[in-house]
């Protein structure tokens, strides 16, 4: 059985994910940004709401993956609110400036974790480290469960002769789990080319807002955005994509 991941953008996501046979959350925020720390009161939320496992992404800031002590000491405490809050898990990634793992603070907050039986995955920080094969290891010693990856690409289907080669080189010690432009039309030949036993999807579609009245002429940040309008996270799509890797 081929396991679905859903990297869900709020609570109707998470829950469309659930509804959709998902078994499992991503909870995030900033999609658009590659993804951030969701607040306390979704991360609440969905731990009441929720009974699939509920992972939430420790990310204080959109950008690269080197951190001050401040972003640091964010992390840890955000860590700490998810142990409070019940959570299953956590994904992180931490790197040093020359592209490698940062083992010291990644392990601490493995540690962290593991602590209070939390589940670790190490998330696309790995697709910009300076040596892909060196950071499987690092990351297997740190004791993660699973490497969230598009196989160093922008795209899974791009990274998939990289993510097949870390299949191999896992051997079962972690699972890798394929993400980054994952859909209908391509998951069950990137399932089959690779040998990935999970992957991982936002399966979102854009919601129309039901607002009658709209100001056409603001805009709120990025002037490319739609401000009457939000991507969440299909019931059908989720199941979509599962039946068609498991088929």
């Amino acid at each position: 059985m081929i396991a679905l991941e859903v990297c869900a953008n709020s609570i109707n996501s998470a829950l469309a994910a659930q509804n959709g046979g998902a078994i499992r959350v991503e909870l995030c925020d900033n999609l658009k940004e590659g993804g951030t720390t969701p607040s306390a009161g979704q991360i609440t939320l969905a731990r009441k709401f929720l009974h699939i496992k509920l992972y939430v992404l420790i990310r204080p800031r959109s950008g690269d993956f080197l951190y001050n002590d401040i972003e640091y000491q964010t992390m840890q405490a955000d860590i700490r609110y998810c142990i409070e809050a019940g959570c299953d898990g956590i994904v992180i990634g931490i790197l040093k400036a020359d592209g490698t793992i940062d083992k010291e603070r990644n392990l601490e907050l493995v540690r962290m974790a593991k602590q209070f039986g939390l589940g670790v995955t190490f998330h696309r920080a790995f697709d910009v480290c300076a040596d892909l094969y060196q950071a499987l290891e690092d990351i297997i010693e740190l004791g993660c469960e699973r490497i969230l990856t598009s196989g160093g690409k922008s795209s899974a289907m791009e990274g998939s002769a990289m993510l097949a080669h870390l299949v191999e080189k896992a051997a079962g010690r972690i699972s890798i789990m394929a993400g980054a432009g994952v859909n209908e039309h391509n998951a069950a030949d990137l399932v089959r080319y690779t040998g990935v036993q999970e992957i991982h999807s936002s399966a979102r579609v854009m919601i129309p807002s039901q607002m009658q009245f709209q100001n056409d002429h603001i805009a709120m940040g990025d002037a490319m955005h739609d401000e009457y309008s939000f991507d969440q996270t299909d019931v059908e799509r989720v199941k979509k994509l599962i039946q068609l890797v498991n088929a």
